[in-house]
């Protein structure tokens, strides 16, 4: 009794889990994301030092966190090209060696122009290799769970920006701020050991075969290998380059409270102790905001683009209002106002992240990220300097605020404009043109599992009887429904 096997280009990929080691991986993305981002936003207990001991400027040395947040966003492709090869464990584990690497590097500087190349090139490139993997592996093994995943993860962001503030500080008091960078590279470590808690679900992303007689350095290998790996033809999508341009108005305002909210505060004549405190609440309401917006956006009864157009609404609103809050020395309005955008940032992060598969599919947001990440650093460097030159003209940060505002209320009305935004059921614009290619989705699972079930029956079938044509194998029409059938279904009911 022979069988027939199913094709290569037929087998199904296995669907996401929603749980099981998912969650450790989701464990892991709250490590990495607390080591890279974490420590970016306490890297400021470094910055007094390296001030007075090099005897450089405030701006000089100010450059080292702006080249390193550079090198994160703009490296991001590449690393996620390289996940795409050989899988994303490998990746950042190369990711946290080098990380590790720029600090230990930086531990033995003699001039600022050395910690732009430790802390900037060597450790920036490491955290590219980590975040955006990372990021990918949660959203892979997650569909229904996928927002509350990532605001799971997420939160080691704002909890260790309140850990590592005292802990560096202690660590350079202890042992001066070569000591303390030299431990951070050892605690950076901790990023190869996430990176091998990673279980890929699927293989690597499959390169169509070279032609007869086609080297595999050949130009042309390279090229089509790198414009496969990088998702470059995302590039020439209508949907997501709207939600680039989108999230980079986001990346304008979203930063802007951050760098100047303390300085405003003692503009309108606050104390330090108070202005501080303004910002720790911040980053309180921030962690509640990501787990509130993650389990909402669970629920299913409004689709992940319409929750990220509530949550970046209500953020530009709360920019606009804060100069307001402080009006007549109003302390408890300055921190109303504060507390409402920290609830309203955190909850929009997660969800930046999470609507790329609703984009572009499974299939390619990876690349996707990588490519989002690249593009939105444009508005993260225009959004400081432009913030900094208002106020030096206006002598205040209201123009500043008022700016930053209107950035993320432009970039909600942009993502209005994705197609099929105002519909109440899940619409995928990329997978749906990619199918019209005859090309397969991991999210098409259904449709996969409806060929494979059929090709089962085939294998019982001996050589001498008449065997099925494979052009009856097609789907109905009814497996080109959403995989998230309840969120669908909610959503249809709500209309």
């Amino acid at each position: 009794m022979a069988k027939l096997q199913a094709p290569q280009a037929l087998q199904s990929q296995p669907a996401a889990p929603d749980g099981g080691w998912g969650w450790v991986v989701v464990g892991a993305l709250f490590v990495t994301s607390a080591l890279v981002f974490g420590i970016i936003r306490s890297m400021g207990v470094f910055f007094v030092e390296f001030v007075q001991y090099f005897g450089e400027s405030a701006q000089a040395v100010s450059w080292i966190t702006s080249i390193g947040l550079a090198m994160q966003q703009c490296v991001s492709p590449f690393g996620t090209a390289l996940c795409n090869g050989y899988g994303a464990r490998p990746v950042v584990m190369a990711g946290g060696c080098l990380s590790a690497l720029g600090f230990i590097l930086a531990s033995q500087a003699t001039c600022v122009t050395h910690l732009y190349l430790t802390l900037g090139v060597i450790s920036g490139s490491g955290w590219a290799l980590v975040f955006t993997p990372m990021v990918a592996s949660v959203m892979q093994y997650f569909n229904r769970k996928r927002s509350l995943a990532m605001a799971l993860g997420f939160t080691g962001v704002g909890l260790s920006s309140f850990a590592f503030s005292p802990l560096f500080q202690l660590l350079v008091e202890m042992y001066t701020w070569r000591g303390a960078l030299l431990i951070l590279g050892g605690l950076s470590l901790n990023m190869v050991a996430c990176g091998a808690l990673i279980r890929p679900l699927g293989t690597h992303k499959a390169v169509a075969a070279l032609a007869p007689g086609e080297s595999a350095w050949s130009c042309a290998s390279i090229f089509h290998r790198a414009y496969s790996y990088l998702e470059l033809s995302l590039l020439f999508q209508r949907p997501f380059l709207t939600y680039s341009l989108a999230i980079t108005f986001f990346n304008c305002g979203y930063f802007v409270p951050y760098v100047h909210l303390v300085a405003h505060s003692c503009n309108e004549g606050f104390s330090q102790y108070q202005a501080a405190f303004v910002i720790s609440a911040t980053g309180v309401t921030d962690i509640v905001g990501r787990l509130v917006s993650g389990w909402a956006s669970d629920l299913g009864r409004l689709r992940l683009p319409h929750m990220l157009v509530l949550w970046t609404g209500l953020l530009g609103l709360s920019l606009l209002m804060l100069p307001l809050g402080s009006l007549g020395g109003s302390y408890p309005g300055l921190l109303t106002i504060s507390l409402a955008y920290g609830f309203c940032a955190g909850a929009m992060t997660p969800l930046v992240f999470a609507v790329v598969p609703e984009i572009v599919g499974m299939e390619r947001m990876l690349g996707a990220l990588g490519l989002l990440q690249m593009i939105e650093s444009v508005g993260g460097l225009l959004g400081g300097p432009l913030s900094g030159l208002l106020k030096d003209l206006t002598g205040s940060y209201t123009a500043s605020f008022l700016v930053a505002g209107g950035f993320l209320l432009l970039g909600t009305m942009v993502t209005t404009t994705l197609p099929h935004f105002f519909s109440c059921t899940d619409q995928h614009p990329l997978q749906r043109h990619a199918r019209n290619n005859n090309q397969q989705s991991p999210e098409s699972g259904l449709l996969t599992n409806s060929i494979s079930e059929k090709l089962n029956h085939i294998d019982t079938i001996p050589y001498s009887q008449p065997q099925l044509d494979r052009n009856s194998l097609q789907p109905e029409p009814e497996v080109y429904m959403p995989l998230n059938r309840s969120r669908t279904d909610d959503a249809a009911t709500k209309c």
